[in-house]
């Protein structure tokens, strides 16, 4: 991200950001599955939303650095500045990295029961209590075979797979269609970019309702209902930000929606995972977030729509694609809640 900060070309530029988009769509999809293998069953839901919430939080550190940056200096310097800047905490989480065992759950499945014994130990070291698990006898590893992306289209895991991607597509697809061209969109309506930024800022701040909202609901009614809930809420809230006129009410509209988008997003993070067994928990990870970034690559292309005239089109495939997920996300049929990994994925 620094190297496109630096960028001399446009060329260039976008080679770098098409290696941070390969860097990070590589590395979410395994923090995630490793999470749901680490953390103890009664908190793994909300943990999982909890730490999907700091994309909130960056967001709201990244609109707010945008906001000043563009006020002290000229926007073709500023935006060298923000990149370079929103690169630090990139490195942060690479040195992070290098402290983090792997997944106990994979190295028993692979037959190296000492290794995990030994990432075992390096947790309960790390929460102060190095004896608490010494024991205790590990599970006997199960062998497993090396998984691809085919076998999560085959047995009983085809359903899930299946009906998980739509809902990553149509979640990304409706999420990134209105948000990539909102600031667009009122900057064409006539609002100044300063005021842009305050907004985006804004709307960064009501994600977080969202998150806390998703981390408690998670438990409370459930991972499907919950996802299901607030794509739901997402396709209804589209429809009111079509209907909203004045910077008041639009500005209320797309706070609501972008709560409920972002509450969807962090109880899909935490539901997904759970859905599928060790073997092919990160693969399934990668495939629901290709199926994501494809919707990704979509809703760029629909959401120019917003600017062109076809608001109405626009909003309405949108409001359509997140009925679609929430439908899809109820379909699964699963719930997750309180159970082990091995009583959902067995």
């Amino acid at each position: 991200m620094a190297s496109a900060g630096l960028a001399p070309t446009v060329t260039l530029l976008m080679v770098a950001r098409f290696l941070t988009g390969f860097a990070i769509g590589g590395t979410l999809p395994v923090d995630y599955a490793m999470m749901a293998e680490f953390v103890p069953t009664a908190w793994r839901g909300k943990f999982l939303v909890y730490l999907e919430s700091f994309w909130a939080v960056g967001t709201i550190i990244v609109a707010g650095l945008a906001w000043y940056l563009n006020s002290v200096m000229a926007p073709e310097d500023a935006w060298r500045w923000l990149l370079g800047l929103a690169a630090l905490p990139m490195l942060i989480g690479l040195l992070a990295r290098f402290g983090i065992p792997d997944s106990p759950r994979f190295l028993l499945g692979r037959g190296q029961d000492a290794r995990a014994r030994a990432a075992v130990d390096t947790v309960a070291r790390s929460n102060g209590n190095a004896d608490a698990l010494a024991g205790i006898q590990l599970a006997p590893p199960l062998q497993q075979a090396r998984v691809s992306a085919a076998s999560l289209f085959s047995g009983s895991l085809s359903k899930r797979t299946i009906l998980l991607a739509l809902v990553w597509f149509g979640l990304s697809l409706g999420y990134y269609g209105i948000f990539t061209w909102l600031p667009t969109y009122l900057r064409a309506g006539g609002m100044e970019l300063a005021d842009v930024y305050r907004t985006t800022l804004l709307l960064a701040f009501a994600q977080l309702p969202g998150y806390f909202l998703a981390a408690y609901l998670v438990d409370a009614v459930g991972r499907r209902a919950t996802v299901a809930g607030f794509l739901a809420v997402g396709a209804v809230s589209t429809y009111l930000f079509l209907s909203a006129s004045g910077a008041g009410s639009v500005l209320a509209t797309s706070a609501l929606l972008s709560a409920a988008l972002l509450g969807a997003w962090g109880s899909v993070y935490a539901y997904t995972p759970e859905l599928f067994p060790t073997s092919v928990r990160s693969t399934a990870m990668g495939l629901m977030s290709a199926a994501a970034r494809v919707a990704g690559l979509i809703a760029p292309s629909l959401g120019a729509m917003l600017v062109t005239g076809n608001l109405s089109a626009a909003l309405s495939v949108f409001a359509a694609s997140f009925a679609v997920a929430a439908i899809a996300a109820w379909s699964i049929g699963t719930e997750t809640r309180g159970k082990q990994l091995e009583e959902v994925t067995a």
